[in-house]
This record gives C-alpha cells, structure tokens and sequence, in this order.
C-alpha cells in the first residue's frame, strides 16, 4: 500500500526524534508499504534544511522514497470543499498545504503518517485514512 507521510514525520526522522510517528515507518517499510513524498512536503522539509549540503543530504534520504504531486486543479477544487465542510463544523484549518495534503489522500484513498493535529479533523470528518492505524494493524 501506498502511504504519504507529512513533512513534520520526516522533520522528526532526521531531527533522529523518536515519536510513535517515526517508529512507525521502520514497521511500514518492513511490511512492504511504499512511502511517499509529496512535492509540497518536499519543499516544507528542504526549507527546514541548514542549506548547502545539509540539503544535499536530506534530498538524497527523501530521494529514495516514491514522489507523488499533491496540488492540481482537483485536488484544490477539493481542498476549498473540504475547508468549507470543516469551517462549516466550526473547525479552522490553519495551513492550506495542509488542506492539500488532505485532499490529494482523500482523494486517492492514501492513508497519512502525520504528526500535525491539523490533520484530525480531516480523520473525523472527512474519510481521510491515518497510516497509524497500518501500524497497529499489522503482524
């Protein structure tokens, strides 16, 4: 199965921080999930980069992971649906890549490794899948 994981779950991998998060992709990788790296999760942990060859280096390690593009004309059409829904509930999202991000899983039915709170209402509201429960579902 694929499985998209946030920029926060790969900030924390590299920050060598040890969160249920980051265990978690040892279990995913063993248990033949392929991860992916959206274009936009990219960008957010390249910024994050001390620049030169600390980027270098990071973009190697993300390099070895399936890329995915999560922003077209749908998944923003998408996006904008989803935020309303959840503005409707009284619920604000407070980063649009984060809306995106959710969108382009819903959409394609891609379960989230994320660690960012912004994500749970998109989990209770909205169909989107958390790879968390991969992990404690698998073998």
């Amino acid at each position: 199965m694929r499985i998209v994981v946030d920029s926060g779950v790969w900030i924390d991998l590299y920050a060598n921080r040890d969160t249920v998060q980051t265990r978690s992709i040892d279990a995913l990788v063993k248990n033949k999930h392929q991860l992916l790296v959206g274009d936009l999760i990219l960008a957010e942990v390249l910024q994050g980069t001390r620049g030169g060859r600390h980027l270098n280096i990071v973009l190697a390690r993300l390099g070895e992971f399936a890329p995915i593009v999560i922003a077209d004309r749908e998944v923003a059409i998408d996006a904008a649906r989803h935020y309303q829904h959840l503005r409707g509930l009284g619920i604000t999202i407070r980063r649009t890549i984060d809306t995106l991000i959710a969108a382009r899983c819903i959409r394609e039915n891609l379960p989230l490794l994320y660690a960012d709170r912004d994500f749970h209402p998109f989990i209770e509201h909205r169909g989107l899948r958390s790879a968390l429960d991969l992990v404690s579902k698998a073998p």
